[in-house]
């Protein structure tokens, strides 16, 4: 498939993970992104088809078990395996929210940056109901956080 899409002029880029940001990247203005297809977990499914409906993009997938043992789980439950799930199956209704906070740095968001004073993160939020997106850089006191966090920051 990778050739024959290459054939055409597509460009192709492979990524070993970060299935999420790949998600997004196809409903990203700035990403250049059209398309993305790959096996991903069942909880990066549901957590992009939030994403997409907040951007209102489109999943689509299915079931995919890594065995047998989780195919015959699969079927027991009463899952039909080769049913194609879209963005509504898998997140319904029209008020689903997405937020995301980088941790290390990736494609989409900047990761914790620490100085003295406390720390700097970078997320993004949004809302499917209104289609509001929100990047957010936001900044830490360590000291006022001590007041009050169940965590020690030293």
């Amino acid at each position: 498939l990778i050739d024959e899409v290459r054939a055409t002029g597509a460009r192709i880029r492979l990524i070993s993970d970060g299935d999420i940001f790949g998600a997004i990247a196809t409903s990203w203005p700035e990403a250049g992104v059209d398309v993305l297809i790959g096996i991903g977990g069942t909880p990066e499914g549901v957590t992009a088809a939030a994403a997409l409906k907040c951007m209102g993009g489109e999943i689509q997938g299915r079931l995919w078990p890594r065995n047998p043992e989780e195919r015959a789980a699969a079927i027991a439950a009463g899952y039909d395996l080769d049913r194609v799930l879209t963005t509504h199956d898998l997140v319904q209704g029209d008020n689903c929210f997405f937020a995301a906070t980088g941790i290390t740095d990736g494609e989409l968001l900047r990761g914790v940056r620490y100085d003295r004073g406390g720390a700097r993160t970078q997320s993004l939020v949004m809302r499917s109901r209104s289609g509001t997106t929100r990047l957010i850089d936001a900044r830490h006191r360590i000291d006022k956080l001590k007041t009050f966090a169940s965590i020690d920051y030293e």
